[in-house]
């Protein structure tokens, strides 16, 4: 998927912005529209969509501290469309629980549950990674409210379908040890960025 360097979107940016708006002032409204135009449709693209591809594409190539950096340029989540706010607070969750941090993972999952989700495969997602920060815990029966919750979706998407079913098989045979240590083994495999089609992102 093609994508524009956030960097250099920021940089078209302020030189569409500004130039257009130095027009203005020089030639008048009708020279500055086209360069203010170009500027616009770039902002509102990265309000709307963010630096989430970028970030699940370093995320796939194992560069997850790249990956980080590159979400945190994504400075107003509330802003994103919907599916990709989802999206984000995804990632975020998954990124903290790389690092452990599970109390952090929760709240990053919260966000993404209030968000309204399209399609039961996102439903899904949620979830699973409640599930996962669950069982992290020692709390399997809400482990399993969360498994419970997970049959209830139609999940499509074949990666996604072999984890929680790799998931539930450890949850019922293998005890707390194993599925704790199946979930921290996944949590990469679930960042966002790898063969789903969304719409684009920057």
């Amino acid at each position: 998927m093609f994508t524009i360097n956030i960097y250099l979107r920021f940089a078209l940016i302020a030189l569409f912005l500004g130039g257009g708006i130095a027009l203005i002032f020089a030639f008048g409204f009708w020279y500055a529209s086209l360069p203010i135009l170009v500027g616009l449709v770039l902002l509102v693209g990265y309000f709307l969509f963010g630096t989430l591809v970028s970030a699940g594409n370093l995320a796939q190539m194992n560069d997850l501290d790249g990956a980080s950096k590159r979400l945190s340029l994504t400075f107003f989540p509330g802003l994103l469309y919907s599916t990709n706010k989802a999206m984000y607070y995804l990632m975020k969750s998954s990124f903290a629980l790389q690092t452990g941090n599970n109390e952090e993972a929760e709240n990053m999952l919260e966000k993404a549950s209030q968000v309204k989700l399209n399609t039961d495969n996102e439903k899904a997602m949620v979830e699973f990674q409640f599930a996962g920060i669950a069982a992290k815990r020692g709390n399997m029966n809400k482990a399993k409210i969360h498994m419970k919750r997970l049959k209830e979706l139609k999940v499509t998407e074949p990666m996604l379908k072999e984890q929680i079913k790799e998931f539930e098989k450890a949850l019922g045979n293998a005890g707390l040890a194993k599925t704790a240590g199946m979930m921290r083994k996944q949590g990469q495999s679930m960042q966002p960025g790898g063969k789903r089609r969304r719409p684009k992102m920057r």
